[in-house]
């Protein structure tokens, strides 16, 4: 099939290179002026721009159409629904944008979240500080990630700053959860609703940016596994939902999942799939847009996804790194931007941890990874 792609950046690139041995071709329709993918046909339509000719031109070349991140205008989405098939519809992109909307849909399906309030002033703000207890966290109600449009708030007394850096006219506060670990569950979900499960990972996150990802947990129990899989399956089902589906969470201490948001395309926590599970995210979303059976999902061997964020390693050195697989993105090096990503596998969770570390002191800045079962 054509399938066109929403978005020109790594998650697009790694959606083709995992659809070539399909006999794929991809086409990606840029809204931010700055495409990264290097890898198919581009085109570019922005508000800027505003040229219906390269709209055109994409929609004529696919079958299809899928994207590679959120922070698309959707009623662009609902236009390229009048004439191709869409998938995840823009139902499922919708709700992701906006935070309210996405907590709103946690409490209508019982999937129990964070205490929050909404605000939309500094006097609100400091309200909520008092009602939820010091310290929370305040995000803006749209557009935010990475760890940007978000504050933490000691006291009360830091609401009209908070507030003024945000910089947004609603914001969502949501209380400090006691967790163990920040994990996530990716489920895949096909045309036919048949709908399979990767292992939980457990992320690790610095300054709001993920460092990394692994799976599968050893110390996970298998209720744990099951109750997020309800969960993810639950979203699923609601929304019609067609691909990949991301859904991360805190761990309580009393073994509880809290939802903390979800993503409606192929996501950073499951970059670990492409070398340590039987199919990765990327080809079982692909498998599910196109109609086509999904693959398994389990873990060949335990796996750690380690981010490269802001400075490159050297490469020799990484893959020097036995069973060590080196995926760059193609960018030139920007502080907080992701290069790309190194998957370590190993036989046991404790010899991960062991190559983990040396991966880790061979690229620039990169934290000490911790892991809660250690």
């Amino acid at each position: 099939m054509n399938i066109g792609v929403l978005g020109a950046g790594q998650l697009g690139r790694m959606l083709a290179l995992a659809g070539y041995p399909l006999a794929n071709r991809f086409f990606f329709l840029d809204t931010s002026g700055k495409p990264s993918a290097g890898i198919g046909d581009v085109w570019i339509h922005t508000d800027r721009t505003d040229d219906s000719s390269s709209l055109e031109a994409f929609l004529d070349s696919v079958d299809l159409v899928t994207y590679e991140f959120e922070h698309l205008p959707v009623e662009l989405v609902r236009d390229i629904e009048r004439h191709k098939p869409v998938y995840p519809g823009s139902t499922a992109l919708e709700v992701c944008q906006n935070r309210a909307e996405e907590k709103a849909l946690f409490d209508r399906l019982s999937i129990p979240t964070p205490a929050y309030r909404l605000v939309a002033s500094a006097d609100e703000l400091a309200s909520a500080v008092r009602e939820l207890g010091a310290p929370v966290v305040a995000k803006s109600v749209t557009e935010g990630y990475d760890g940007k449009g978000q504050a933490v708030l000691h006291t009360s007394d830091d609401a009209e700053g908070a507030w003024q850096r945000i910089g947004h006219s609603r914001l969502i506060v949501e209380a400090f959860v006691d967790f163990v670990r920040e994990v996530s569950i990716i489920a895949v979900r096909g045309r036919n609703g048949d709908v399979a499960f990767y292992p939980m990972a457990e992320n690790v996150h610095v300054n709001g940016i993920l460092r990394y990802s692994l799976a599968p947990l050893p110390d996970l129990e298998d209720s744990v596994q099951r109750v997020a899989d309800d969960y993810i399956r639950t979203l699923l089902d609601e929304l019609d939902y067609v691909g990949v589906l991301a859904l991360e969470l805190f761990q309580t201490r009393d073994g509880r999942l809290l939802a903390n948001e979800m993503a409606p395309r192929v996501h950073n926590s499951g970059h670990w799939s492409l070398d340590g599970a039987v199919t990765s995210q990327f080809e079982n979303h692909l498998r599910a847009i196109q109609g086509l059976p999904l693959g398994a999902t389990h873990a060949r061997r335990p796996t750690c996804m380690v981010n490269i964020i802001g400075r490159m390693g050297d490469a020799a050195e990484l893959l020097a790194i036995e069973d060590a697989h080196l995926h760059l993105y193609g960018k030139g090096e920007r502080p907080g931007r992701k290069l790309g990503h190194v998957n370590v596998l190993a036989d046991s969770t404790a010899a991960l941890l062991k190559k983990v570390r040396h991966c880790a002191g061979r690229l620039p800045d990169a934290p000490e990874p911790r892991f809660s079962f250690e």
